[in-house]
């Protein structure tokens, strides 16, 4: 995302509501939209409904002429070959469904559309490849199929996203996911116009991207001896005895990479420093104060022993692997952790105290923000910017860094106060890894309770904040730990339907926002993730009131 996108994205209510009126007819006394007839989440800016339906009972045409408009056009194929509709792209002007480029003179948020659906027809027309996706992805929604006839309500819908991050993160330490299902993550993450992905890469845990300046990340770091089983807060603590881990080749990145371009999502790789480096430590102990030896933890939680920021062998080792990272990664944040580093270790460490004394800090979180200063000015002279948790602030925030606000809202409002972008990911409304509900018969989790109306209630910008503040706030995202998550079954419970409420509050307008109108418009949405096998949560009716 280049910094044009983020200038033009900084979601000021004023630059909204300029663009808004720009495309809109309706004045003040006009009804909005009954978006319940139109089924699609995220919800549209702006819906202007018709009579009856545009149907197609043969093979359907779609016309498209450049690469972008082509790549567009096939994901809308390949969705209705679920269907067993024949379908085609074509060239020529004589189709059903005409998805068109156009340049315009107004400046227009990326990703934005307009879909008229008429008698005639469906036209397509948007300034950008992701518009004219997302437009894709919401005439996937609108179709419904009746003995081998698709029908598609008439409408004129004008969209464009609310929000310049619109994230999902997923935890592949704790347990590891194949590349197979981390495509399957990416398409349900697009379905829903999400444009980011937060790959949690290393922890304690285990080690999971291949680094080929360090061999050992793979031979031992990607393993660790066994796993907890059941509970953390079960007493006495049992393991399973089975050596457990895996990792991702670079050839496997690359291949995830290009799939979520296409997609037009962009992954962001998480690197975790200075703690949470079990797994790292336990193959290079060298990089550790007390240099071991080490072992990647079987059980959960936050472990003393980290990187030590004394020694520069600790930096070698990390830059080397971010050269490595962002040759695969060519997005422009690359997480960097920070979160939940004791510093213990650091209070007793010759090399730490020495480094306190040469670089004249006051304390040990000042040695934490000296350490994530030290990685930024490295990315920022790679043409990279780091984002990290909101423990980053500790000890004095870097000076390009992002924010992620997890420990509720607090970091992340005083990081745009003073001037930072932040991505808003409280625990209390967005840990994906909480129970969903407070029936005792949920898969075992962490902890806390996340439900789908919680979500769905979430306003990324904090109160706190004037409205100059508020542009420094990205958008939001939703984290998934996976201590308690084996399996992509489980995952796909944990994520659906909450991620759809997460959907609408980053998409769509505020004031379009409407629980009511939502939990009617899920029926559509289930039956498109039926559609797709996905083991969706069907919430409980008195979660839907």
């Amino acid at each position: 995302m280049g910094e044009f996108y983020h200038l033009l994205m900084k979601h000021s209510l004023s630059l909204l509501m300029a663009i808004f009126m720009v495309f809109s007819c309706t004045t003040k006394k006009e009804k909005p939209a009954d978006l319940n007839l139109i089924n699609i989440v995220p919800a549209p800016v702006k819906v202007e409904l018709q009579n009856g339906f545009y149907s197609i009972n043969d093979t359907i045409k779609i016309a498209a002429l450049t690469d972008d408009e082509r790549s567009a056009a096939a994901f809308l194929i390949e969705f209705l070959t679920l269907y067993n509709i024949p379908s085609l792209a074509v060239s020529d002007s004589n189709a059903s469904i005409s998805i068109r480029s156009f340049v315009s003179k107004e400046i227009l948020p990326e990703g934005y559309y307009r879909m008229s659906i008429t008698e005639n027809g469906v036209d397509i027309f948007s300034t950008s490849a992701s518009g004219l996706f997302y437009a894709v992805q919401s005439l996937i929604q609108l179709i419904t199929v009746d003995a081998s006839v698709v029908r598609i309500p008439k409408a004129i819908i004008t969209d464009f996203p609310r929000f310049a991050w619109r994230g999902l993160h997923l935890d592949v330490c704790r347990h590891f996911f194949p590349v197979d299902f981390i495509k399957r993550y990416i398409d349900l993450m697009a379905q829903y116009k999400f444009n980011t992905f937060h790959w949690h890469l290393t922890e304690d845990q285990g080690w999971r991207i291949e680094i080929k300046k360090y061999p050992k990340l793979q031979s031992i770091a990607a393993w660790r001896n066994e796993t907890l089983i059941g509970h953390y807060g079960d007493q006495p603590h049992q393991f399973d005895g089975q050596r457990y881990g895996g990792y991702y080749t670079q050839d496997e990145i690359k291949e995830v990479v290009a799939y979520a371009t296409q997609r037009h999502i962009t992954i962001v790789p998480e690197i975790e420093m200075p703690g949470h480096s079990l797994a790292a430590l336990s193959a290079y102990p060298e990089l550790g104060c007390t240099q071991g030896p080490y072992e990647a933890a079987t059980l959960w939680g936050v472990f003393d022993d980290v990187f030590c920021a004394g020694k520069e062998s600790t930096f070698t080792f990390l830059q080397d692997v971010l050269d490595e990272v962002t040759e695969l990664f060519p997005g422009q944040y690359i997480h960097v952790g920070g979160d939940e580093c004791p510093k213990i270790r650091w209070e007793t460490c010759p090399h730490c105290q020495e480094r306190l004394k040469d670089e004249r800090l006051a304390d040990e979180h000042e040695l934490q923000s000296y350490f994530i200063q030290r990685i930024e000015k490295y990315l920022n002279a790679k043409g990279r910017k780091i984002i990290g948790w909101d423990e980053i602030l500790e000890g004095g925030l870097a000076p390009n860094a992002a924010v992620m606000s997890w420990r509720g809202e607090a970091g992340g409002t005083a990081a745009a106060q003073a001037g930072h972008h932040v991505v808003m990911t409280p625990g209390f409304a967005l840990y994906f890894d909480h129970y969903q509900s407070v029936q005792k018969n949920e898969p075992t989790a962490i902890g806390g309770h996340t439900s789908l109306k919680k979500v769905y209630d979430y306003e990324p910008i904090p109160t706190a904040l004037s409205q100059e503040e508020s542009e420094f706030i990205l958008g939001a995202q939703a984290n998934l730990w996976t201590e308690y998550i084996k399996t992509p079954e489980h995952v796909e419970y944990m994520v659906y339907p909450r991620a759809l409420a997460l959907a609408e509050v980053v998409w769509s307008p505020k004031e379009n926002r409407n629980w009511d109108s939502f939990i009617k418009r899920l029926s559509n949405q289930f039956r498109l993730l039926d559609l797709q096998n996905v083991n969706y949560r069907q919430p409980l009716t008195d979660e839907l009131k």
